[in-house]
């Protein structure tokens, strides 16, 4: 639809017929060489042309209006996990793709947008081999793509089983769900190991706990066996006696014998009554490492940032923690020399008191890397002395309270989006206030921030010449742990921005021109393992083009050879397809007419979530139907349910759109005028009116 609006009142058309027809009086009420009818002609387009010049002025806007419909969404929704291909057989799976497919179309034909998707996309998944089963997310994630359409509904074609994310039962979702169970629910006896309990990471000639938690169901008063397993042999057996379902527990104490990733496996011995055998082992992998790396707090009193730092570094297994308070609590005399501690940290030290000015000292003239907090106890005296890059202009006497900013150039290590978010809103930290001398290697990860301008003052940064040393200009640390936790009831940003500087500081640099490792030490069978590789020449630059040879060698022996060029932004190599296990790999390129190689190891592991529980959750279908305001039915109920569902109205939405154009912009307009005009003087032209 088209209407004409004005911005003015649309009584001055009146003016404007007006002074069209007056000037067209004017001109050709005088006597003329044409005849009177060429000349009753002229002044209709003269009083046309001036009438429509004028009404021009007056802003004239078309205004269109178009209404659009929206079919509803209807959204088949398939559970393609393992757990239905293992509990229904390919006839029933065959004809639930055809009863799936069957529907859509009565619903397309009843006027609505049906729409067939599984657990990891579109479509129809004939393969059933999700590994896993987060039904909340599938759920949401028809929420957000279908955000502002309107969604009349989902049916949900699953076993009712999930093993990850939230619970559906609870999930509040903007349409009603509809579900149809398949599989079977009657109780299956089984044995099936439930839980594993275990460290990652062990410390070589080291015992480490390994509980096993074995679930029983339908075994009233039977022994369970239980045998742990290394490199084919077993070294631990244990059995225990049912007293009807329930829990039983099984605690291995194995030692770490040997260095790298190391495999131990987990068998309960089958019984005759069960039909599913696969949950009756598992496997787990454990590095098995030297030793950990020795993080040493040094402080002359408490202090609630060292509370701060000890959480952070003690969520890292490769780390120690040790604390050194002279008189309150003090580590060994072996922990306080240099060449035993990874990392020294003084925490507003050395201090005034000079409780801890010997021992700074003793690490200052070492190479062991530092970082020290500055705060209101700091004596800066001995820090100078120790030509420590931590100097002011003038000795300063007062203080500043600041507030973090992220340095964006900063680029040692990464730290993510919500890091640099959550800094932001960080509380201020006491600074001393004077001109701070930096040192040209000096790179700031913290700016600053005094009100809303960030100065180019650094708060934290770092330095790698001879050592890797870092200062933090102000203590209170604590108040930032504290103050995200108030917010999110987490401290990720917080753990990752000092998780990340502890491990830089602790790390020793790797001035090797040829490096290639695996983007994580584990990967499960289901995602691609990831190469990065890098090349520098003498003075660490990176340079592309480099043939790299990678060897991979599984635990049976067999080896795979791959080879791929590193290019600018592309020195990522990923290998998909392989088995559980552990593989050690050989990398090599030639640089400067020699062969640099690098070896390591890395893990792939299983996932068998959907194989630990078969027996169908029908009501968990019904709870997450009726509180959606939908309806549960069985498989063989289908016929019922796609009646019912044809059956209800397809409401489209109504959708209106206007759009405004000035009348003036229309092209035609302007070759109406120009035809009025150009016919008007052509004709007095001819017939000699100029």
């Amino acid at each position: 639809m088209k209407h004409i609006v004005f911005e003015s009142s649309p009584g001055f058309m009146l003016l404007c017929l007006v002074a069209g027809v007056g000037y067209a009086w004017l001109l050709y009420t005088s006597k003329h060489p044409w005849g009177i009818g060429l000349n009753r002609a002229l002044f209709v387009v003269r009083a046309v042309t001036v009438f429509l010049l004028t009404f021009f002025l007056l802003g004239p806007i078309i205004r269109h209006a178009q209404n659009t419909y929206e079919k509803p969404v209807f959204v088949l929704l398939q559970d393609n996990s393992l757990s239905v291909k293992e509990s229904t057989d390919s006839v029933v799976r065959n004809q639930l793709e055809d009863k799936v497919h069957h529907l859509q179309s009565a619903l397309a034909d009843k006027g609505y947008e049906a729409v067939v998707m599984n657990l990891s996309g579109d479509g129809f998944d004939k393969a059933f081999e999700a590994p896993a089963t987060n039904v909340h997310e599938a759920l949401r994630a028809i929420t957000n793509r279908y955000e502002g359409r309107n969604v009349a509904g989902t049916l949900f074609v699953s076993d009712g089983i999930y093993n990850t994310g939230l619970s559906p039962a609870y999930g509040n979702y903007a349409f009603p769900v509809y579900t149809v169970g398949v599989g079977d629910t009657t109780p299956r006896a089984d044995l099936m190991i439930k839980n594993l309990v275990y460290n990652k990471v062990a410390y070589q000639g080291n015992r480490f706990p390994l509980r096993v938690e074995v679930a029983v169901k339908g075994f009233p008063s039977e022994e369970v066996e239980v045998s742990l397993r290394f490199k084919n042999s077993v070294i631990d057996r244990q059995t225990r006696r049912t007293t009807g379902d329930g829990l039983l527990v099984f605690d291995f104490q194995p030692e770490a014998t040997e260095q790298g990733i190391q495999r131990w496996d987990i068998q309960v011995e089958t019984k005759p009554q069960e039909q599913n055998v696969k949950n009756n082992r598992a496997s787990v992998f454990i590095e098995v490492v030297e030793g950990k790396k020795k993080i040493l707090v040094v402080a002359a009193a408490p202090h609630p940032d060292i509370k701060a730092l000890r959480s952070v570094i003690d969520l890292n297994s490769n780390f120690e923690f040790l604390l050194h308070i002279p008189g309150l609590e003090e580590t060994t005399s072996e922990n306080l020399k240099p060449e035993n501690i990874d990392l020294a940290i003084f925490h507003q030290s050395p201090d005034q008191r000079g409780r801890t000015r010997e021992l700074f000292q003793r690490f200052a003239r070492s190479r062991t890397s530092l970082f020290m907090i500055v705060g209101s106890s700091t004596d800066l005296n001995p820090v100078a002395q120790q030509q420590l890059p931590l100097l002011f202009e003038q000795p300063p006497r007062q203080f500043d309270e600041v507030t973090p900013a992220v340095n964006p150039a900063f680029l040692n290590f990464t730290l993510s989006a919500e890091v640099n978010t959550a800094v932001a809103g960080y509380p201020p930290v006491q600074v001393h206030f004077g001109k701070l001398l930096m040192s040209p290697s000096a790179i700031p990860v913290l700016f600053q921030r005094v009100g809303n301008l960030t100065t180019e003052k650094p708060l934290l940064y770092v330095l790698n010449d001879d050592r890797k040393t870092a200062i933090m200009l102000g203590e209170g640390m604590w108040r930032w742990r504290l103050h995200e936790f108030s917010r999110t009831e987490k401290t990720e940003a917080f753990d990752e921005l000092i998780g990340k500087l502890v491990q830089f500081l602790s790390t020793t640099d790797d001035k090797r021109k040829f490096r290639s490792y695996t983007t994580q030490q584990q990967f499960a069978d289901t995602e691609p393992v990831v190469f990065e590789s890098q090349v520098y020449n003498d003075i660490y630059e990176p340079v592309y083009g480099n043939t790299i040879s990678l060897e991979l060698t599984d635990e049976q022996g067999k080896r795979t050879q791959y080879s791929y060029i590193i290019n600018p932004g592309n020195s990522r190599y990923a290998i998909t397809g392989l088995r559980e296990g552990v593989y050690r790999y050989r990398a090599a390129t030639t640089l400067d007419s020699k062969t640099e190689e690098i070896r390591g190891q890395f893990l792939v592991y299983e996932q068998q979530i959907e194989l630990q529980n078969l027996t169908a959750d029908f009501d968990l279908l019904r709870k997450m139907a009726q509180i959606s305001g939908g309806s549960f039915y069985t498989l063989a109920q289908w016929e019922r349910a796609q009646q019912e569902l044809s059956r209800t109205e397809a409401r489209s939405v109504i959708r209106s759109e206007e759009r405004y154009d000035s009348l003036i912009n229309l092209k035609w307009i302007f070759f109406a005028l120009l035809l009025l005009i150009g016919a008007e003087w052509f004709l007095r032209k001819y017939f000699g009116g100029y």
